[in-house]
């Protein structure tokens, strides 16, 4: 009875012991999780503190402009305001009243096209980018005519004289102010390959003198005087500025992309 009576207060002793430590225990692994937590969280928020704080990860750097593209736009955007503004400048270059030729002009071309028609002929003339002179380059006294034109600003052409048909005739010519120079003179058979090398005549300043003025005359009847060429000389400056912001546009385009 004795023994019973020491067993039952033994008991009564360890089973709340028993049960305080069961809920300690629930009540630590509980903390312990809450710790974790509070730790994960703190490492996402300083992850993306961190990643808000530097943008220039390894992952975006690497897509990163190179400084010296971002000189080369910012000194061709330079060069483009300077040029827009020499364009602006520049008075506009009407079409003279009588102008006997159609201009086609075409954007990103060095060159325009003239055409008309004349006594059942079909006059073409391609017109080159002017041979701009500043008159730096030679300040002593020229000599003979050949030096006189090296120091003058000119536009090539090429001017074909053509019928229904047959041949056509080509002259090389280089237009001065005031006065139209024939470089070559020659007759283009369309009828002859490529491949074939066709007999194109002497050099046309050893034509005798009269035929030379007389081939002048020719060019003249049919438009290529000095009244038509001065302008053309004015209208293609005024398309060389052009053409130059528009090609430096393009390259703005191209280091930005």
């Amino acid at each position: 009875m004795a023994l019973a009576n020491t067993i039952r207060r033994t008991a009564s002793r360890v089973v709340p012991l028993a049960i305080r430590a069961s809920a300690g225990s629930q009540r630590y692994h509980h903390h312990c999780s809450a710790i974790f937590a509070a730790v994960k969280t703190q490492c996402d928020l300083s992850r993306n503190l961190f990643q808000r704080s530097f943008p220039f990860s390894i992952h975006h750097y690497s897509t990163k402009r190179p400084s010296s593209d971002e000189s080369l736009v910012r000194v061709i955007e330079s060069e483009i305001q300077c040029a827009q503004e020499s364009e602006d400048s520049d008075e506009v270059v009407e079409v003279p009243q009588g102008f006997p030729f159609k201009i086609e002009d075409h954007p990103g071309q060095q060159t325009i096209t003239l055409t008309r028609e004349y006594q059942g002929e079909t006059i073409n003339v391609e017109v080159h980018m002017p041979d701009l002179v500043t008159g730096e380059e030679n300040d002593d006294d020229n000599d003979n005519d050949d030096e006189e034109k090296g120091a003058q600003s000119s536009i090539p052409l090429v001017v074909r004289v053509s019928k229904k048909n047959g041949p056509c005739l080509e002259f090389g010519c280089t237009a001065y102010p005031d006065e139209i120079a024939i470089d070559s003179l020659s007759v283009k058979d369309p009828d002859i390959s490529e491949d074939q090398i066709a007999y194109e005549g002497p050099d046309f300043s050893d034509l005798d003198e009269n035929l030379q003025k007389a081939f002048h005359k020719y060019l003249e009847i049919r438009g290529i005087k000095p009244s038509t060429t001065n302008f053309l000389h004015e209208y293609m400056i005024g398309k060389d500025s052009k053409e130059y912001v528009t090609w430096l546009k393009n390259l703005k385009k191209f280091v930005e992309a």
